[in-house]
């Protein structure tokens, strides 16, 4: 699944109880939220109860966060490669602004620092421009791999009728702009006054435009999920556009320095006097 799709990261997360979720009428509390976030088929739901008391029980991150009492977001990871090193978090909803997206993330680290990691991995659909912000703003985290179709076909209410493409977000848990972020500090990229659009719009569609400066920026919609309901076509349109570009860029080794409001994901190229993208 992906990380925060209804844009958890809104508000401070004040006045939020964040804490391991351990039986399972809890467990079903979780079903609940999700269910009320994705609308998935019943038989294809993110995560089951029974998952998650196997999941929690083996020693992996299940945990909610409760405002007066009441769930308003949840989040499920488990131990990844490298073994020691990485916590890999499958599914995180969190109802929007009320900061839970948010705690729950922090508190992800939180816990995986105590247990000696150094590292979280999750994905999400690159075309959702506030989850972008706010995995690579707002917790610096970095988009390190391009993942086409990546679930197959997906029939929940959000995803349906689309592919499910994803980027792969790296938390570095003690790099500078991580722990910058954590103090509250997003982190913002530099945009190059040479850098150049990767795509443009011609007849309100995107089209991929040849670029061969060293920074170049891939655009994203303003609001694909509304795009999906109201002109399917065009919100394919950008899927297949972004994933050209975006990840041609990254297949060739470029790195993404970030993502900025206004212009989308700035990349780097690679080079002997490249930037950096830190």
């Amino acid at each position: 699944m992906s990380e925060l799709v209804t844009g958890g990261g809104t508000g401070d997360g004040g006045g939020l109880d964040v804490r391991e979720l351990r039986d399972v009428g809890e467990f079903e509390d979780a079903v609940r939220l999700f269910d009320a976030i994705w609308h998935p088929d019943p038989g294809n739901r993110p995560i089951t109860a029974e998952l998650m008391r196997a999941l929690s029980h083996a020693g992996n991150y299940v945990a909610g966060a409760y405002e007066g009492g009441r769930l308003a977001g949840a989040s499920v990871a488990f131990l990844a490669a490298p073994i020691g090193r990485a916590l890999h978090s499958h599914v995180t909803g969190a109802l929007p602004g009320r900061g839970a997206g948010l705690a729950l993330k922090l508190h992800q680290r939180a816990w995986a620092l105590e247990r000696g990691l150094d590292r979280i991995t999750w994905t999400y659909d690159p075309l959702v421009r506030r989850n972008a912000h706010f995995n690579l703003a707002k917790l610096g985290a970095r988009a390190e791999e391009y993942l086409p179709s990546f679930y197959g076909a997906m029939d929940d209410a959000i995803n349906a009728g689309d592919e499910s493409d994803r980027l792969l977000a790296v938390w570095h848990l003690s790099e500078p702009r991580v722990l910058a972020a954590a103090r509250g500090e997003p982190y913002v990229p530099e945009v190059p006054a040479d850098a150049v659009a990767g795509l443009a719009v011609l007849d309100g569609l995107p089209s991929p435009v040849p670029a061969g400066a060293r920074t170049v920026l891939v655009a994203v919609p303003e609001d694909v999920e509304a795009l999906r309901r109201a002109d399917p076509d065009t919100a394919r349109a950008w899927r297949h556009a972004v994933r050209e570009v975006l990840g041609g860029l990254l297949a060739e080794g470029a790195l993404v320095a970030g993502f900025d409001r206004r212009a989308g994901y700035v990349v780097e190229r690679p080079g002997p006097a490249g930037r950096s993208g830190s």
